[in-house]
């Protein structure tokens, strides 16, 4: 097999340790061969947890522990990815069933074996791949691979720690400024906000912004997530403003909701205090062991007791994306318990057509000693 082998990084043995724990479920599951694509209208980080390619390919892993990787782009790959083989996409005529099948054949999997691809694979083209590569048991599932591959990617090892703190001190020294620009009116509508976290962000060595940034002056802080994102309307003036965002370092993104408030009214202050509350309950029940929905409820039940209620989950994990596993929200069907080594966020938030929105958002690692608070978000009150 003609292959081209990506230059010795430090990080290669991270990936190689995160495929070995796949193999080890592939072998327990009868599963053959793996196909995890990350490409336009298909997008999966898993693709970079597993061998740091950023994105656009195809990695392909076989239970005999071999690793191929289709690349769009050859050149970024040989930089950034860790696979045994490593192909331009080109060779595969550019088109994913051919190099299903060829990495098929390149791994030797024996006819009639068991071959997964992502759940996000769409029905029709699923269909096609049964009816053309027939020798195979094509399986097209949530649960699975998939499932597995979250489970894992909610326990961050310590790269990925190291990864998020340095995306939190970042954040943090992002916040700090935004507070000064603040206090000091050089933002004054929600542009100026946005577009200074886009510029600073890559200042801080961050790839850019986790997701586009959310900031809401009092004419629209009172939606969940503003629609647009930021307009040249009003930031920081009287009432309430909502300014969410992320930045992201080294794939990982951090997630925190600062909200400023301005000459408040009494009914304004209630819900601020209210808010704040929220977050010290959530917090003090984060420990391991403790069921995410839990914590989610009695968040619930604290609102209810004044008459408020939170219309969004708690929080989310967060990691390669923004939202990922576990979920922190109160549902029958949330099942997540906390572990050390998950980092996840905490957002209480009120929202009222009349006097605005609040939200407090931060990013919380739960160790073997508890929770640590990455990120320091607050209410700034002016």
């Amino acid at each position: 097999m003609k292959t081209l082998r990506p230059p010795k990084t430090t990080r290669r043995s991270v990936f190689r340790d995160r495929r070995e724990k796949i193999y080890d479920w592939m072998s327990r599951e009868g599963i053959a061969l793996l196909a995890v694509e990350d490409t336009e209208g298909r997008r999966d980080p898993s693709l970079r947890w597993l061998s740091g390619l950023p994105s656009d390919g195809i990695l392909f892993l076989s239970v005999e522990r071999h690793s191929l990787l289709a690349a769009w782009d050859l050149n970024l790959a040989s930089i950034h990815a860790d696979a045994e083989h490593l192909l331009p996409y080109s060779d595969f005529k550019r088109r994913p069933m051919e190099a299903l099948r060829s990495a098929a054949v390149m791994l030797k999997i024996p006819p009639g074996s068991r071959l997964e691809i992502s759940p996000s694979t769409p029905y029709p083209l699923f269909l096609d791949y049964v009816g053309n590569i027939g020798d195979f048991d094509i399986l097209c599932r949530r649960e699975g691979a998939w499932q597995e591959m979250e489970q894992l990617r909610a326990l961050k090892d310590e790269g990925e720690i190291t990864l998020i703190r340095k995306g939190a001190e970042a954040t943090n020294s992002l916040l700090r400024l935004l507070e000064k620009q603040i206090r000091s009116g050089k933002i004054k509508t929600e542009a100026d906000a946005a577009l200074l976290i886009e510029a600073e962000c890559r200042k801080l060595g961050c790839e850019g912004t986790g997701f586009e940034t959310l900031a809401a002056g009092p004419e629209r802080s009172f939606a969940i997530h503003s629609f647009p994102p930021y307009t040249a309307s009003p930031f920081g003036s009287r009432g309430l403003s909502i300014l969410d965002f992320g930045l992201r370092m080294g794939g990982y993104s951090t997630d925190v909701t600062m909200t400023i408030a301005r000459d408040c009214s009494p009914a304004q202050e209630k819900i601020l205090s209210l808010t704040e509350k929220a977050y010290d309950l959530a917090l003090s029940m984060v420990k391991n062991g403790e069921s995410t929905r839990n914590i989610a409820a009695a968040v619930d039940r604290f609102f209810a007791r004044s008459k408020q209620f939170m219309p969004h989950a708690l929080g989310h994990g967060i990691g390669l994306e923004e939202h990922e596993q576990p979920p922190i929200r109160n549902r029958d069907d949330n099942q997540w318990v906390l572990a050390p080594g998950m980092i996840f966020t905490l957002e209480p938030g009120l929202y009222d057509p009349v006097l605005g929105g609040c939200r407090l958002e931060n990013d919380i690692l739960l160790g073997e000693k508890g929770p640590e608070v990455l990120t320091e978000a607050r209410i700034l009150r002016l």
